[in-house]
């Protein structure tokens, strides 16, 4: 990275990390107010996120992550930092999942009915008011290396950074609705159990924050390509560990298939625009 960042650009990649972080509220919104939610229409959103996501890793992150570093350590070292690098990411988010046990885990995905269903299988309210809070407790861990992801994006390349946040934001949607059921079956209250919801979003923003104050200020073309490097290696694993299966959850395996596809034609159509 050459010369100073525009503040413009920095106010707008922690606006893009809110935007993706907070859309956990919609899926609590969509757990209260829809009669009947389109699970078949989820199911290729969820495909469609990950396959820009996937898209936009291999084919731009990578790419630009090892040309950053070429002028400071040499073409080949910088394709060895690079793939190392990518790996590390994959390893570092593989990590983070294994922590949070399954059981509370929002990434060990269920159907919409499943969750609907948990007051019928859990007699006692209050294990099932744990259940919501430890399921906000995970996507906060979860969804702190996404709002790196997302940060550095829109640092590196606005437009880029808006396609890697609404991708996020469409598979936070699931997520809201994972913590605000079994909360609101709980408790019986409707702005406690959004809240709580709307509340586990704000980990993006904080990981933006954390990368703000502790990573902008020493990257370089070496550092900036490792963290990009990583960032792809993040956004691989989260398609194909968390959003496709969960995509099939929803809906029926072709759909999550066309989903993704449709996702990698968009995103390249919007790459070629600002060719």
């Amino acid at each position: 990275m050459n010369g100073e960042i525009d503040s413009s650009v920095i106010l707008f990649a922690f606006g893009l990390t809110l935007f993706a972080g907070l859309s956990t509220g919609i899926g609590a919104a969509v757990a209260f107010f829809a009669k009947k939610t389109n699970t078949r229409l989820l199911s290729v959103a969820l495909g469609f996120s990950a396959g820009v996501m996937i898209y936009v890793s291999f084919v731009e992150i990578f790419p630009k992550a090892r040309n950053s570093m070429i002028e400071d350590v040499g073409p080949q070292f910088a394709y060895y930092y690079t793939v190392a690098a990518f790996f590390a990411g994959i390893i570092l988010t593989a990590i983070i999942d294994k922590l949070v046990p399954s059981g509370s885990n929002p990434h060990e995905q269920h159907s919409l009915v499943d969750i609907e269903n948990v007051q019928h299988s859990v007699k006692h309210k209050q294990a099932l008011y744990r259940m919501g809070v430890f399921s906000a407790m995970a996507i906060a861990i979860h969804n702190f290396p996404e709002g790196l992801a997302t940060f550095f994006s829109a640092v590196e390349d606005p437009a880029l950074g808006l396609s890697v946040a609404i991708a996020i934001a469409i598979h936070n949607i699931p997520e809201g609705i994972a913590v605000s059921i079994p909360v609101y079956y709980s408790t019986n209250k409707r702005k406690k159990a959004f809240f709580l919801s709307f509340l586990s979003g704000l980990a993006e923003p904080t990981g933006a924050l954390i990368g703000y104050f502790f990573l902008l200020p020493y990257l370089n073309g070496l550092t900036f390509g490792i963290t990009f490097a990583m960032v792809a290696g993040i956004m691989v694993f989260i398609s194909l560990d968390e959003l496709l299966p969960t995509a099939e959850k929803y809906g029926e395996h072709h759909l999550s298939i066309y989903g993704l596809i449709s996702g990698m034609v968009v995103m390249a159509v919007s790459l070629l625009l600002f060719v």
